[in-house]
């Protein structure tokens, strides 16, 4: 499988959950990432992932990701990408060992690419907008 026709298939699944299709990016959080730049929160989801989710055993797992305050945390939510049983169940990445480089990439990658596809409704909706 390729990771377009995997990434296909995980955005459906996540879309067709009412929890993890329940995020969205708000106007503070879409702000922020203009602000910021994407660099800049490929940064962040990078350091969230390598401190929160890819050490072998989490504390607080479970709980170890807030629901708002940064637009990572909320992809986190929406990709199910915010503890170690929804990275198990949603991309089949055993608990109880820490996550590769590997595995820490593609986490950053689906991450990334939720926001990217949050910013480009945005920018969809911001163009039929100033078209009325």
């Amino acid at each position: 499988m390729t990771k377009e026709e995997w990434y296909k298939q995980l955005f459906e699944r996540l879309g067709n959950s009412k929890f993890r299709s329940s995020f969205h990016l708000k106007q503070k959080d879409i702000d922020y990432i203009n602000e910021k730049g994407m660099d800049t929160i490929w940064q962040h989801a990078k350091d969230f992932i390598a401190k929160r989710e890819a050490p072998a055993v989490i504390i607080n797992d479970g709980k170890q990701t807030p629901t708002k305050g940064h637009p990572v945390f909320i992809a986190q939510h929406a990709t199910a990408t915010c503890c170690r049983e929804c990275i198990r169940k949603w991309h089949k990445m055993q608990p109880g060992r820490e996550l590769s480089e590997v595995q820490q990439d593609y986490l950053i990658d689906v991450i990334m690419t939720w926001i990217q596809k949050e910013m480009d409704k945005y920018e969809i909706k911001e163009h039929f907008d100033h078209r009325r």
